[in-house]
């Protein structure tokens, strides 16, 4: 086909020089001067398929690229660009490389000139074709193939592996895991400009897991790796328990490669046996981060993280936080807190956990010294959903404005699910978050007994090239239940203000005067909204336009605020640095601008 598209094509290059040109000059650094892709036609589709596929494209940016560099790859481009047309569904193409006036493939490899100036690149796709038939069989039921494999459709090559692959996919979905292409008969009509497609299959037999050995490990036990793996022997095959068993032991932390390799050939009794590939993470790992606001003052915080603490995957975190630095209401609060985690119990896609936290905070209000100590589950319910129950003791002393000191002592049952499905936590551009708790508390001594209820949704909508622009939006809300204000601990109550739920606003500045008329404290209930635009500007600069509202109820009174601002953001690596300047919108609680700097997104 090669030597047949080289003879038509020295008579089409008259038509060529017609065609779209897609002409880059090379710099004085390498001997290239001039190189070009034209598409007969001026299909704008193809002409990006082509220079995509293109190595000499690649090739002209090297500095390092010598004339033999570029002779390689220009003689490689035939079968490049040949591939780009079946892709298209254009299977009578005719290409030309002209190597200074030669063509690329007349030229001996080993005999390249001294000095390459001119390559151009010259295609005419020819017509589209469509399939004439497209057969795949037998299928498995319930197999999904894709719309473009039919009679009449545009008989692109990739629709074709992808139908291959659906199959396959198809019968692996109902354990025949060595479902396989058996034969195919792919003819191209060039008279009709169509395609015959056949595609033959052999499932193979219906198999069950068979063993796991497992290799790579250096620290880890053996037996705990199976424990977490859940590896399901016995079982009938299915590839979404393959995907599991992988994501099992990446979720721990402690291993940054996992491989799962299933033997070419099926034991006796119809058994799949599978190799597993361990690399170890190192044991131990330091975080540090920083945020600072004109109203809440500067916060610190720092981490340090062991990935396996006993052998078995055991994850230790200890993480310490200074916060209201130069804060023009309150104090400088203080956290040490501490989570073991043990993966794989009691059961798998399950970890046990032992969470422990003391705290000092001064608040506008109130100053408070905590204690927390909790023993709990954690469940994967699914890849993107989560569930978490806990139980344990919690006290503080409170000393409010007005002097009075409190003590509150409860025993608290803590349960929370999490659904998750942004592409991004620090930077979504798509999918919705949406996080439910509740803390139930028996109060000891003066503390009531009742309930906190919370939610917290957000949602991401992005459109435009490479999700320039975005749309995000968060409600939250809450109410505590069964117990009043005054026998609710301070910790509980809720507020609003700050960059948690109401930028422009004072931190913590809205609540209620319901104990006394001098005593400020949080509410029982509360609701928050905020709303963005997010736009890119660059690669690197993005800038956001944000409005945020909320209210807070106490038992008998209730009030709002609102606050709006513009935000830029730079991007790097890990997540943006976010720059925010908003005021007060409505409300008394304050006046003036407020800023605020972090990493991440607000929300």
């Amino acid at each position: 086909m090669r030597q047949r598209m080289r003879r038509r094509g020295r008579n089409a290059m008259g038509a060529a020089l017609a065609g779209l040109g897609l002409g880059l000059m090379a710099g004085p650094a390498l001997a290239l001067d001039n190189f070009q892709i034209r598409i007969i036609g001026k299909d704008h589709a193809i002409g990006n398929a082509v220079l995509n596929a293109s190595q000499t494209a690649a090739a002209r940016d090297d500095k390092e690229a010598d004339a033999q560099d570029l002779l390689a790859a220009a003689q490689a481009d035939y079968g490049r660009i040949l591939g780009a047309l079946y892709a298209q569904g254009h299977y009578s193409g005719i290409i030309t490389i002209a190597v200074d006036g030669r063509e690329a493939a007349s030229i001996p490899p080993l005999n390249a000139p001294q000095q390459i100036r001119s390559i151009i690149i010259t295609v005419d796709p020819g017509p589209a074709f469509t399939f004439s038939r497209a057969e795949a069989r037998p299928l498995a039921p319930k197999t999904e193939m894709p719309d473009g494999f039919a009679r009449g459709e545009p008989a692109e090559s990739g629709v074709i592996t992808e139908a291959a692959g659906a199959v396959v996919d198809g019968w692996r979905a109902l354990g025949y895991a060595k479902a396989r292409l058996a034969d195919q008969q792919v003819t191209a009509d060039h008279r009709a400009n169509t395609l015959d497609a056949r595609l033959g299959f052999q499932p193979g037999p219906r198999v069950t897991f068979g063993e796991l050995s497992v290799t790579g490990q250096r620290r880890v036990r053996e037996d705990r790796i199976r424990k977490i793996a859940g590896f399901p022997t016995g079982e009938r095959f299915d590839p979404d328990e393959v995907d599991a068993v992988a994501e099992r032991l990446r979720r721990t932390g402690t291993f940054r490669a996992v491989v799962l390799k299933e033997h070419d050939t099926v034991s006796p009794g119809d058994r799949l046996d599978y190799d597993l590939i361990l690399t170890e993470e190192k044991r131990r790992k330091m975080s540090f981060g920083a945020s600072i606001s004109s109203d809440d003052g500067a916060a610190l915080e720092a981490g340090w993280m062991h990935r396996n603490l006993f052998g078995g995957a055991e994850k230790l975190t200890i993480d310490g936080e200074i916060s209201g630095m130069g804060s023009s209401v309150g104090g400088m609060d203080y956290s040490l807190g501490a989570r073991l985690e043990r993966p794989g119990t009691p059961f798998r896609d399950s970890a046990a956990f032992v969470d422990a936290l003391a705290a000092r905070n001064e608040e506008d209000d109130y100053t408070s010294d905590n204690v927390r100590l909790t023993f709990g589950l954690k469940r994967y319910i699914t890849d993107k959903l989560t569930g978490e129950v806990s139980f344990g003791f919690e006290g503080s002393d409170v000393t409010d404005d007005l002097g009075v000191d409190t003590r509150y002592r409860q025993l608290i049952l803590p349960f929370s699910l999490t659904w998750d499905g942004r592409d991004n936590a620090l930077n979504a551009t798509e999918g919705v978050y949406a996080k439910g708790e509740i803390l139930a508390f028996n109060g000891l001594e003066t503390t009531g007994t009742g309930a906190k209820l919370a939610f917290d949704t957000r949602g991401y909508y992005g459109f435009g090239a490479d999700d320039r622009v975005v749309l995000a939006g968060r409600v939250q809300g809450g109410t505590i239940v069964g117990a009043k204000l005054e026998e609710v601990p301070r910790d509980y109550l809720f507020y609003t203000g700050g960059g948690g739920s109401v930028r422009g606003q004072p931190y913590q500045s809205l609540g209620v005067y319901e104990i006394d008329p001098d005593l400020k404290t949080g509410g029982t209930s509360f609701a928050a909204i905020s709303a963005e635009l997010r736009v890119n500007v660059t690669k690197s600069i993005g800038i956001v336009t944000f409005y945020d509202a909320g209210w807070v109820q106490g038992d008998s009174s209730d009030d709002m605020q609102a606050g709006a601002g513009i935000g830029l953001r730079y991007n790097t690596g890990i997540g943006p640095i976010r720059l925010d300047v908003a005021a007060p919108v409505s409300g008394s609680t304050g006046d003036g601008v407020q800023f605020y700097i972090g990493i991440g997104q607000a929300f």
